[in-house]
């Protein structure tokens, strides 16, 4: 009896061991890294949010469809606490210990970049919801499309031409002030280019002044911008710098109109600024109140989940799951390569934030931008832009 128990023991062993390496096999683990931390945790929340959501939605229909079965998603999310060095940490421990098919995250472009440099050499897909400096996806040796980062939102240089072509044609402007962190990839990378583009259409940069991440005092850059009297002050800064620069040049007695970028489009922006920035413009990714039926859908889901409604970072964050996961049942298989390579050939994919395909060899999707007009604590749209 002993002897046989001593051979039916490891038997069971093995049957156990097999039947949970099924079940891990019967489960796709995709991660998620987002600043739920640091400066900016209002960006981390709607991305999180947004990745529940689309990980729910599609367990709660069974899973994706690989072939003739379904497989549940499993998200695993990591807090990047708004630093470049746990970025990347994130990114190397999602890839080596969860070994998730591919990650979505980080949001912020000068955390986006370190993490695609780990996904790239890994050759992991990424896939950044928010980031829209070039250097995210592209090779830093080769200044090529990089093979495994892709990212859901338009580029710096497309925005940044949208916007200087806004302020000379919609606002009339002939003379523009900027104030930007010059430490930040994002507020230095589009800063410089509307101040390109700017000068190109016939305008005149009057002041182009420079902080760095963490400044709370403006003060000396906003007098040298007040001596110039530009007819429009651009701020390309988050959500969570533009309020106080915005307050500080009103004492100053400022009464230049100031511009934005998609870093505004967080609700908390409002918050913050009070009625500080009533009828401003900024760039986004789409408009809530002009959205298309996929659009309509996505926001009246959100706001039954979360009570508010979604910001460009959860639009574009549920579109990348979207892409996503579109790309592993075209693959067919969770496997990193085959779906890198559906992704890559991804024909054409209606999202939230627009219609959206890759460029042959670019992680750059083609699409366009809206222009958003702050009305009381709305954002409300005002008109579609290309450059």
């Amino acid at each position: 009896m002993k002897k046989a128990l001593s051979l039916l023991i490891p038997l069971i062993l093995v049957s156990f061991s097999t039947l949970g390496w099924a079940a891990k096999e019967e489960t796709i683990k995709v991660g998620l890294i987002a600043e739920l931390t640091g400066d900016m945790p209002a960006v981390g929340a709607s991305c999180k949010n947004a990745a529940e959501m689309a990980v729910k939605e599609v367990n709660d229909a069974g899973g994706l469809q690989l072939g003739k079965k379904k497989v549940k998603v499993q998200l695993v999310v990591e807090d990047n606490a708004g630093k470049a060095d746990q970025s990347a940490a994130a990114a190397q421990k999602l890839i080596t210990q969860d070994e998730v098919v591919a990650i979505i995250g980080p949001n912020a472009s000068r955390y986006a970049i370190p993490a695609a440099e780990v996904a790239e050499s890994s050759e992991t897909i990424l896939i950044t919801p928010w980031s829209t400096n070039p250097k995210t996806t592209l090779d830093a040796t080769t200044n090529k499309p990089k093979k495994y980062v892709f990212r859901a939102a338009f580029i710096d240089p497309f925005q940044g031409k949208v916007l200087a072509k806004f302020a000379r044609d919609d606002m009339k402007a002939k003379t523009a002030a900027v104030l930007y962190d010059v430490a930040s990839d994002y507020n230095k990378g589009i800063a410089e280019v509307f101040k390109e583009s700017f000068e190109k259409l016939g305008g005149k940069i009057v002041a182009f002044e420079t902080y760095t991440t963490n400044d709370k005092d403006f003060s000396a850059q906003l007098t040298k911008i007040k001596d110039t009297k530009p007819d429009v002050i651009f701020l390309p800064n988050y959500y969570s710098e533009v309020p106080l620069q915005v307050q500080q040049a009103h004492r100053q007695g400022i009464t230049a109109p100031f511009l934005g970028s998609d870093s505004w489009g967080s609700s908390e922006l409002l918050k913050l600024a009070g009625n500080e920035l009533e009828g401003y413009y900024f760039s986004t990714h789409y408009a809530a109140d002009n959205a298309t039926p996929v659009a309509k859908k996505f926001i009246e889901d959100y706001k039954k989940t979360y009570s508010n409604v979604p910001d460009d970072v959860a639009a574009l964050t549920y579109d990348a799951f979207g892409m996503l996961f579109k790309s592993i049942q075209n693959a067919g298989k969770a496997d990193r390569e085959a779906v890198r390579n559906a992704l890559s050939t991804l024909p054409g994919y209606k999202g939230v934030t627009g219609d959206m395909k890759f460029q042959a060899g670019s992680g750059d999707p083609i699409k366009s931008a809206v222009i958003l007009q702050i009305k009381g604590d709305k954002f409300v749209y005002h008109s579609n832009a290309n450059p």
